[in-house]
């Protein structure tokens, strides 16, 4: 359906357009709030999980020299990097601390449709995201208390459950559907990704809605932190996985899965473990600011990666 490949496809346009929106009439997204927010993260992590299935969770342990270098720097580079800018922007403790917990996640399943456009490795994507986020109920809790507990109180035990919750659960039932009931998902995986695009996308700007006054204050240097955190993320992922693995289209890849974070899950954790809302801001303008970075990076790479069909 190219149609609906070409509406998915465009969703770093529709972030845009619906973060700007949500400055000016808050109210066409801040309906999306509560509860919706974990449901709909949830039904994301479902339909990964019907994506990927067990046979790539035992490609985990077939293929670890590949894997390693993207999931090992998802949880280095970025949480350092998340704590050095927060500081250097001097961003006010709510936001410091968001940037370091939206630091903290895995990858995002807007990674792997980033890999598909930059002709990167797509599987290898998937199996990179799928380690990540089954380390995220250990290491987010655990590095987001370890980085940002000196400055801002970090519920650890709720974060840890919330992520078990929304992430771990619903990605383990995906891929038992999938092995269940193989032709069912079939016919419903089609159409996942375009509802996970407009369910990102309602999550952004209701966060960026209910935040406007602070986000408009804050202004620049919080938006520049946020998008110097993905930068360096692409960038020093992609120096550092090239001299690791020395093939080009593994540390594209790598790349691509540093640099891009499940923002859905930053914002939930936020919302629901922190008393002050401002924390879960940086999380919702990150599902802008990669998407942006990593729309322009895969323009990039596609058009330097050895010829062949267009995927």
């Amino acid at each position: 359906m190219p149609v609906l490949a070409a509406v998915t496809n465009a969703f770093p346009l529709w972030l845009l357009l619906a973060s700007g929106a949500a400055l000016v009439r808050p109210e066409l997204f801040t309906w999306f709030s509560g509860p919706l927010i974990p449901i709909g993260l949830g039904i994301i992590m479902l339909s990964m999980g019907m994506t990927v299935g067990f046979e790539d969770f035992r490609r985990i342990g077939r293929e670890r020299a590949s894997v390693l270098p993207g999931v090992a720097l998802q949880y280095t580079l970025m949480p350092l990097l998340g704590l050095t800018l927060g500081w250097a922007f001097a961003l006010p403790l709510p936001f410091a601390a968001g940037l370091i917990l939206v630091s903290c996640c895995p990858g995002g399943t807007a990674s792997n449709v980033i890999a598909f456009l930059a002709r990167a490795d797509v599987a290898l994507s998937v199996t990179m995201t799928t380690a990540s986020t089954l380390l995220a109920v250990l290491m987010t809790p655990a590095l987001t208390a370890l980085l940002a507990g000196n400055r801002i109180d970090v519920p650890a035990g709720g974060l840890l459950l919330d992520t078990v919750q929304v992430v771990v659960l619903p990605v383990v039932a995906g891929a038992l559907l999938k092995a269940r009931f193989p032709g069912a998902c079939s016919r419903v995986l089609p159409v996942a990704p375009l509802v996970a695009v407009a369910t990102i996308v309602l999550i952004a700007a209701s966060v960026i809605g209910g935040g406007r006054e602070q986000v408009i204050e804050a202004g620049g240097r919080l938006i520049l932190a946020v998008l110097c955190l993905h930068a360096g993320g692409f960038v020093l992922g992609y120096g550092v996985a090239r001299l690791w693995v020395g093939r080009e289209q593994a540390a594209r890849t790598a790349a691509i899965e540093v640099g891009m974070q499940n923002s859905g899950l930053g914002v939930v954790l936020a919302q629901q473990n922190f008393v002050n809302p401002l924390v879960a801001i940086p999380s919702a303008i990150s599902a802008v600011m990669h998407s942006v970075v990593g729309s322009i990076a895969a323009a990039i790479w596609r058009a330097t990666a050895p010829k062949g069909p267009a995927p």
